[in-house]
């Protein structure tokens, strides 16, 4: 199948490790041009790598997605550096504290500020570049935990209103040409993640997890997501719009076990 990629500008926050990685690559292999932002310089570098194997163009940037003027910057330099601006993916995310009694203010803004906030600052700065060549695609990267209650509260709470932002705004920009849809990944493993850490440090804890909730007996790849998430943003989904899609293997229960900082 065509996806109709080639030649198309795509922007993905978090795209040099984990799922954001595997995003990139795949949407490089269709012959998309991939701009993406992560925290250090090291890893734009080393991504940077990675891509220029294949005939497009790329762009990396250090950017802080929880500063506006950082994601207005890294929106700008982007479209300039790809020369349009066709795919929106909203990747990075992660959590502060750990349940209700044992976490404070602080850390509750600050998870909703790396998940939902800097989700609804990426499409604020994001869309007139869209708009400039006739509408195209969002995708946010939610996950089972925003629907599957969870005693990550802080994480599941801002993943639940990523899903809602998602599915408003495919009603709002609808009139633009531009979709939007979610991709709600289940655990996922993937080197340096912290899936991979429990795995090394609590094996047995981790095989029983893997037994019990996946049906499968094994739990997701970056890959797997990424396929999914490149499918959804293509033109080939051109009908696909206000979507909130599972991508967990038929997961049981989303984690049971706090999540810390993922992206970048």
């Amino acid at each position: 199948m065509d996806l109709g990629l080639n030649g198309k500008g795509v922007l993905i926050t978090g795209g040099s490790r984990g799922i954001g990685r595997a995003i990139a690559l795949t949407f490089a292999a269709e012959g998309a041009h991939v701009a993406f932002c992560a925290r250090g310089q090291e890893g734009v570098q080393q991504m940077l790598s990675a891509l220029r194997v294949y005939p497009v163009h790329v762009f990396g940037q250090v950017a802080d997605v929880t500063r506006r003027e950082e994601i207005e910057r890294f929106v700008a330099a982007s479209a300039e550096a790809l020369g349009r601006l066709d795919i929106v993916v909203n990747n990075v995310g992660g959590a502060k504290g750990r349940g209700l009694l044992a976490s404070t203010d602080e850390e509750w803004f600050g998870t909703f500020d790396l998940n939902l906030f800097h989700a609804v600052r990426v499409c604020r700065a994001a869309i007139p570049y869209l708009q400039q060549y006739g509408g195209g695609s969002i995708v946010i990267i939610s996950s089972i935990s925003g629907y599957k209650p969870s005693p990550s509260l802080q994480y599941g709470s801002a993943k639940a209103a990523e899903i809602f932002l998602s599915q408003a705004l495919a009603l709002e920009l609808a009139p633009l040409r531009i979709r939007v849809n979610t991709v709600c990944p289940g655990s996922v493993l993937f080197p340096g993640g912290g899936w991979e850490r429990m795995q090394q440090h609590q094996p047995e804890r981790f095989e029983q997890f893997q037994r019990q909730e996946f049906p499968f007996g094994r739990l997701g790849t970056p890959e797997e997501i990424a396929r999914v998430v490149v499918f959804v943003a293509s033109p080939a989904a051109s009908w696909v719009n206000g979507a909130t899609i599972a991508v967990d293997g038929a997961q049981q229960q989303p984690s049971l076990f706090q999540k810390g900082p993922l992206w970048g």
